[in-house]
């Protein structure tokens, strides 16, 4: 890792020396020069290498002017190929931002069009779930309509190879409809088999509060055991066992039966998926504790190693769904609240 930085910081340090060699050219060659090597500034752009953006804009800030040979800036090719950290140096250009932001490339395309484009395929696979993949789409293409003109909504563009004309949103609706598909299908498979354990944890924990460890005094119909501290354990642990896998019933089935209009992917479809990943898991570690406590009331007295025996066997369950599902917890936390920092300053300052 350290050879890796150390080859990169060699790297910057070799672009540094010869751009600024380039600097001390004659006028009229230092312009021919960047008139005919002026895809290398592109090429950076399409390939997210923002330092080298950096060093070339920090020493000659015009670049930021130029267009390719479709009329479109550095940070058009960024949304276009969903380079964040190349199109987070449009925050550091101040009111530059909004003059950049009214180009239109030859084929009428705002950047907003291009945002309504699907990404490519190797950026879109840095996000897992097709789910999620769909929420940083709508990201991107919010963040967008915050820079370009109001106006800019209702634009359409040249239709391509045959293609009618679009404004942005009817673009972006065309061309994610496969991937909302598939985020639908992912939501709904996910939720379907999450409800089937959550359903199963609430029918075993409502009966275990009916038959509760040792049983009732015939007499009075009270629990034998109701004093003993780990009847509480018991109790408390199955009640709150109940009322989450009851919730996280409730959330998966409002996942199922949600309208998966593309806003819905935003912020609405991840967080139930979030809360009901959090209240069956909350759900499994409390039956597991209800059933350590069943088992201390009913064997300690006689054989103190086995309830030990049995808690411990018992906690890999835990240990397996949150291994299993950790990735999937994370990815949904960081897709959802993260994401947030998605578009902001880069931390090398480029003025």
């Amino acid at each position: 890792m350290s050879n890796k930085a150390s080859m990169q910081m060699l790297a910057h340090e070799l672009v540094q020396l010869l751009w600024s060699e380039v600097l001390l050219l004659p006028k009229d060659q230092f312009s021919t020069l960047v008139d005919n090597h002026s895809t290398l500034l592109f090429e950076a752009a399409e390939l997210g290498n923002v330092d080298y953006l950096i060093i070339l804009i920090r020493t000659y800030p015009d670049l930021i002017w130029r267009v390719d040979e479709k009329n479109r800036s550095i940070f058009h090719i960024a949304v276009k190929l969903r380079q964040e950290n190349v199109f987070n140096l449009i925050y550091e250009i101040g009111s530059i931002k909004g003059m950049i932001a009214q180009y239109i490339d030859a084929d009428d395309n705002t950047m907003l069009h291009l945002a309504g484009r699907l990404a490519p395929l190797e950026r879109l696979n840095i996000i897992s779930g097709a789910a999620l993949q769909m929420q940083r789409e709508l990201l991107w293409f919010k963040e967008i309509e915050k820079i370009v003109p109001p106006s800019y909504k209702k634009l359409v563009n040249k239709g391509i190879d045959g293609e009618p004309a679009d404004t942005p949103w009817e673009s972006f609706t065309k061309n994610h409809e496969k991937l909302k598909e598939q985020g639908e299908k992912w939501m709904k498979d996910t939720a379907n088999y999450c409800m089937l354990v959550a359903a199963l944890i609430a029918t075993v924990v409502f009966a275990a509060a009916f038959t509760v460890p040792g049983g009732n005094n015939q007499e009075i119909g009270i629990p034998i055991f109701l004093k003993h501290k780990w009847f509480l354990v018991f109790f408390i642990s199955d009640a709150i066992a109940l009322v989450s896998s009851s919730t996280s019933i409730l959330i998966f089935l409002s996942i199922l039966t949600s309208r998966y209009a593309e806003e819905d992917f935003l912020e609405s479809l991840p967080r139930r998926l979030l809360f009901g990943l959090t209240t069956l898991f909350i759900s499994i570690v409390t039956m597991v504790v209800a059933f350590s406590a069943t088992c201390f009331l009913v064997y300690y007295s006689e054989m103190a190693w086995l309830p030990i025996v049995i808690i411990v066997s018992a906690g890999v369950p835990v240990t397996l769904f949150v291994r299993l599902h950790y990735q999937l917890w994370a990815d949904i936390i960081r897709s959802t609240y993260w994401s947030r920092f998605l578009f902001q300053p880069n931390k090398s300052r480029l003025f």
